[in-house]
């Protein structure tokens, strides 16, 4: 029987490559992983890595990221059937109407869009940086920001600029209910909760911890879920978010309890790309996405300005 860990360890030796895997993926795949992280993290990675080759486990929008990010590498996705349903809620034809329909706007998209909507598109933003760089634009300026609303409800929230919204969600992250969140909350009354931005318990959430003053309940981007999950003193940790970043969660403090609120908050997606694929995309040095050249370089204007500014 193939012993896929040594062949994947002896194939990125002899092809000079590194694997990339995003916080949702599968635990075998995080585990052989050269990097882990969420997709700012990831981004920053790609850009910076030596590696001719990076084998991206995660979505289709995030190798298409890294490819922007470094032309001259060749960038690997082991299953294309692996997209984005957030990704897929816009494509560039709204947004060009959308901007002719508000033609001063600046136009803030999140990290999960496809090449061409980041290439219309004036910043980038992740669910980590989203709040910078909605603060970095002038207070006189209409902002559309896309095409995450749970996400954009979160920041508008939090900035009182002039945003109009893109009706956009993230299936997983859209069935997290608020109702999970107060249930668990009594079960564990010791518990701190850790929430994505781009959850639709978010509004209810923020209101609930703001009228009861109520420290235990964070908005986090993935990777700051890590970092908070080992700064907290509860032992109890109730996560707002897709499933598989427990696995991480787990290795970094295994003496807590992290509870999902949602036992189905799996992106079929993210869950696509195996060890075995891994392997074969590796051997092959297939299926690899490029992103045309003169798109690019358009859209790698708002994917620098999101890495500069945070």
């Amino acid at each position: 029987m193939l012993d896929y860990l040594i062949e994947i360890k002896n194939l990125k030796e002899k092809k000079d490559a590194i694997i990339l895997a995003h916080n949702y993926q599968i635990p075998e795949v995080q585990d052989i992983a050269d990097f882990v992280g969420d997709s700012l993290g990831l981004s920053r990675i790609a850009a910076k890595t030596k590696a001719k080759i990076i084998v991206f486990c995660g979505v289709h929008f995030m190798a298409e990221t890294a490819s922007i990010l470094s032309p001259e590498k060749k960038i690997l996705l082991p299953d294309l059937d692996a997209g984005c349903s957030l990704a897929d809620s816009i494509n560039v034809k709204q947004l060009i109407d959308w901007k002719k329909k508000n033609p001063d706007a600046v136009v803030v998209s999140y990290v999960n869009t496809t090449a061409d909507i980041k290439a219309e598109s004036d910043y980038c933003c992740t669910s980590s940086n989203a709040l910078q760089i909605v603060q970095s634009i002038d207070d006189k300026k209409d902002i559309l920001f896309l095409p995450d609303m749970f996400l954009g409800a979160y920041v508008q929230k939090k900035t009182n600029k002039k945003i109009k919204i893109w009706p956009g969600e993230c299936h997983v992250h859209a069935a997290m209910k608020f109702e999970e969140i107060k249930n668990l909350k009594d079960e564990y009354p010791d518990s701190e909760v850790l929430i994505h931005p781009e959850c639709a318990c978010g509004s209810q959430a923020m209101l609930m911890a703001e009228r009861n003053n109520d420290k235990s309940i964070h908005f986090l981007s993935t990777e700051a879920m890590i970092g908070k999950s080992q700064e907290s003193k509860s032992k109890n940790v109730i996560v707002a978010t897709e499933e598989g970043i427990i696995h991480k969660m787990k290795k970094a403090c295994p003496e807590k309890n992290f509870i999902p609120i949602n036992r189905t908050s799996k992106c079929n997606f993210m869950k696509m790309i195996t060890v075995e694929k891994v392997y074969n995309s590796l051997k092959t040095e297939s299926p690899e996405i490029k992103v045309p050249i003169k798109l690019a370089l358009k859209a790698k204007t708002a994917i620098d300005r999101m890495i500069e500014i945070g």
